[in-house]
């Protein structure tokens, strides 16, 4: 019988290997609490709902603008009717090299180029795909790590260890995977991103913390990126 105090917490069980248990919200019963409830912010109460993401400043569509490529050769040109953009011939690989100074300009604590960021996440789709993970559970997993992106939380020594670690949280929360399934996506992760389990499995908490434990995600973070995936066959 464990006492628990009078003002809420958080409880996190973690096992022998360091990897994540459980992690929940402890809340004292009673009219106290509804009151108490009602007076504080959401974000205090609990992470684990969706209005905390609800009231963050992520935008699903902002790494996947397809504006971001066209850069420094765009013109938009104004009428009296309508608005036309035209975007002159370049080679793909100056097109490339403009939308990564472009996108480095605009997030200058961000270590990673755009178009390394959207190869990860080709990466993700495809061994969530060999998986039978569905759209929805890569979409999951893409506004993780797309949070943790433009936190600056990721360099070229731990991207593939992250990318791992948001599409296995990912999973976890939205599939109903038996513990071999899960073995087997972990023996997935490892052959495909060329990383170690035990590294992978020790960072998995690391990124829960980072999230704020904001797992459950609202629709308006989430579908966006579910209809490309599903556009894109």
């Amino acid at each position: 019988c464990v006492h628990l105090p009078s003002v809420s917490c958080r409880v996190v069980l973690i096992c022998a290997k360091r990897s994540l248990c459980a992690a929940f919200s402890v809340f004292p019963y009673g009219e106290s609490y509804h009151i108490r409830y009602k007076a504080t912010t959401v974000s205090q109460t609990t992470h684990f709902i969706s209005c905390v993401d609800e009231l963050s400043d992520y935008d699903p569509n902002l790494l996947s603008d397809p504006q971001w490529p066209c850069g420094k050769h765009k013109r938009v040109l104004i009428f009296a009717s309508y608005v036309a953009t035209v975007i002159e011939y370049v080679k793909p690989s100056d097109l490339k090299k403009d939308m990564n100074e472009t996108f480095k300009e605009k997030f200058p604590h961000i270590k990673l180029t755009l178009s390394k960021i959207r190869s990860l996440k080709r990466e993700m789709r495809s061994v969530s795909e060999e998986c039978g993970l569905q759209p929805v559970t890569i979409a999951m997993a893409y506004v993780y790590f797309e949070k943790l992106v433009l936190q600056g939380r990721l360099n070229k020594h731990n991207r593939k260890l992250v990318s791992a670690a948001c599409v296995l949280l990912a999973a976890k929360i939205s599939s109903d995977l038996k513990k071999q399934e899960v073995k087997q996506l972990i023996d997935r992760l490892e052959e495909r991103f060329r990383i170690n389990r035990k590294e992978l499995i020790s960072l998995e908490f690391t990124v829960l913390v980072a999230l704020e434990m904001a797992l459950y995600l609202p629709d308006s973070k989430v579908m966006p990126h579910y209809r490309r995936l599903v556009q894109q066959g």
